[in-house]
């Protein structure tokens, strides 16, 4: 038989604050069983604790508070198990980054060689082309998986209107998205036909540019991006423009904006 609590005495039971309660209860998660129409004081009653162990328990792993309550209300376990199973996935995709970081900071922190290893670095022109691609402002903290979903949904409706890439899946980024957190990128894909407007596919025309070129491949790919930005810097021929990334076999282009390729 359910059994009212005082909220200091959930609070014990259950290990999540009363600020912790107050908050869950206002954005529809854990409401309180009865609230004292006189005092407001919320109490809770014993069939409640599962839940909030739940909720403490799911926050602990950073699940969003939202998908907390998709958790706790899902009409199914199927539903259930496919919210927690996309969490699960994104743990496991942080993790993957975690390691990457800490192999980047131990190749910083580690001894140097000398002289200094730089990848390869090579100057194109790259041609105009005409693509079907995807373009939003993302933030940096979403990108990757912006990036993906992009990817997944320009090749379903290629697939669907039977059309062969042209090229490989390249990227635009601006330097805002970089500097300010937050701009526009573009994810394509070239094409020899023109594509209806589709979801969010729509027809791209990538300008030609001049770039310094280098291929990377594996994790720290921060430090090739300032390997290259240091070429491009030292050798005084930066462009305006986003940077653009190819992705190809064996790793992926990254490529600055130059002002020439018979500048350096």
């Amino acid at each position: 038989m359910a059994v009212l609590l005082s909220i200091g005495e959930f609070s014990t039971m259950t290990r999540l604050s009363r600020k912790a309660l107050r908050h869950y209860h206002d954005v529809g998660v854990l409401e309180p069983a009865r609230i004292d129409p006189e005092t407001g004081y919320r109490f809770y009653d014993t069939s409640q604790v599962r839940s909030a162990h739940l909720i403490r328990q799911f926050r602990e792993l950073d699940m969003p508070v939202a998908e907390v309550k998709a958790v706790l209300d899902a009409p199914s376990d199927a539903v259930r198990n496919e919210v927690i199973e996309a969490h699960l996935r994104r743990l496991e995709e942080q993790v993957e980054r975690t390691r990457e970081a800490i192999a980047s900071l131990r190749g910083l922190l580690g001894p140097q060689p000398s002289p200094p290893t730089s990848p390869p670095i090579d100057l194109r022109s790259q041609p105009a082309v005409r693509a079907a691609a995807v373009t939003a402002v993302v933030g940096i903290g979403t990108v990757v998986d912006w990036w993906r979903g992009a990817v997944s949904e320009i090749s379903t409706v290629l697939s669907g209107a039977g059309v062969t890439p042209a090229g490989v899946v390249g990227g635009l980024y601006s330097i805002e998205l970089f500097s300010d957190e937050e701009g526009e990128a573009s994810v394509f894909v070239p094409v020899d036909v023109v594509i209806p407007p589709t979801g969010r596919v729509r027809m791209l025309d990538v300008p030609a540019a001049s770039l310094a070129v280098t291929l990377h491949s594996g994790p720290n790919e921060d430090q090739a991006y300032g390997q290259l930005g240091t070429f491009v810097a030292e050798n005084g021929i930066g462009a305006p423009g986003p940077v653009r990334e190819y992705y190809v076999e064996g790793g992926t282009e990254i490529c600055w904006p130059i002002t020439s390729v018979t500048s350096a």
